[in-house]
């Protein structure tokens, strides 16, 4: 039995899901959602402050401050909370309305962009707040997830050696781009220590990570409007992109069976079960998805009936729960006595 006095000492490395009996395909996820801050970016977060403590760089009084579109921001809230610094997120206004609450709880600021940049969008915004804020005030240190080692370092040292310890027989993973920390340190790994294993990135639709125009997204978590500094494309040995309208599918899917994942895991997911379908078709491999976390935090978004309602209206992907009359019309009321 674990006992912690810490929030960052408690970690759920080794937890799978078998995807088989809800999409008919072998496919495994690994859950990053089993911490104190519910996402793989806990992993990202306590590996860039710490390198930043060791260089000298954080020092009593120090606020951190980062450009985020949640996760991340919620993971450095809890970081910041537990060592005692002040953090400031940068975040726009996709973010999830309860991500914000929680990060305001843990003590953080919470300065939310409204306006995208034209040409670089809401990321491009909030960094170019970020550069502001940091030129103003040298108290402020900025770990810049997008260009930090940390970032990478903490999935090669953690996440990916995981991996490769519980499925020795792994053909393929599936790991959705961001940031890209996660993909690189996984993709790194698998290169040097078990290269017969294809590393395939997962991208939103509208994402420019791996070229192409930014478009608008409604998702937070995957995909950017700028090219991620820390990609390496070498290491990567296949990219596909995934519709929001197949992400939210794949969300509802998997919530039938009582599986309840965030954005993110629902367009890996996909991306997956579509590369599988299409490269190793009626062939028995051993793949496996990273979930970066769960979908409690995206009950106002992609399981809200009415924002799906307001944003999809034409479609009919929902829950199975959900008939089209039910999605259309609102509850009936209850007749008092």
């Amino acid at each position: 039995m674990p006992v912690i006095s810490d929030p960052l000492q408690y970690n759920a490395e080794n937890v799978y899901v078998d995807l088989r009996p809800t999409f008919g395909r072998r496919l495994y996820l690994k859950c990053e959602g089993f911490n104190f801050a519910g996402s793989v970016k806990l992993k990202a977060a306590a590996e860039m402050v710490g390198a930043a403590e060791r260089s000298g760089r954080l020092l009593p009084g120090t606020t951190l401050v980062e450009s985020s579109s949640g996760n991340l921001g919620l993971a450095l809230s809890i970081v910041a909370a537990s060592k005692g610094y002040g953090f400031v997120c940068v975040t726009d206004t996709r973010c999830n309305a309860p991500v914000r609450a929680m990060m305001e709880l843990y003590g953080a600021r919470v300065h939310v962009i409204t306006t995208p940049d034209p040409v670089t969008g809401f990321l491009g915004a909030r960094i170019d707040y970020v550069r502001r804020l940091c030129a103003h005030d040298e108290r402020y240190v900025w770990l810049d997830q997008y260009s930090n080692p940390g970032n990478w370092q903490a999935h090669y040292r953690r996440t990916a050696p995981a991996i490769a310890a519980d499925f020795p027989g792994l053909d393929v993973l599936f790991v959705g781009a961001g940031t890209t920390g996660t993909l690189m340190g996984c993709a790194r790994y698998f290169r040097e220590h078990r290269p017969g294993v294809r590393v395939v990135a997962v991208d939103a639709e509208g994402s420019s990570a791996f070229g192409g125009p930014a478009l608008p997204r409604m998702i937070p978590g995957l995909g950017t409007s700028v090219r991620p500094p820390l990609l390496d494309e070498s290491y990567v040995d296949d990219v596909l992109h995934v519709g929001e309208t197949d992400t939210i599918r794949a969300c509802h899917r998997m919530a039938a069976d009582g599986f309840l994942f965030g954005g993110s895991t629902g367009t890996v997911v996909s991306g997956a079960l579509r590369w599988l379908a299409e490269h190793r078709a009626g062939k028995e491999v051993t793949a496996l998805a990273i979930a970066p976390d769960l979908g409690e935090r995206y009950m106002d978004t992609i399981y809200s009936k009415a924002w799906l309602r307001d944003h999809y209206a034409d479609e009919e992907w929902m829950s199975p729960h959900w008939g089209l009359d039910d999605l259309a019309e609102p509850a009936p009321t209850v007749p008092t006595a």
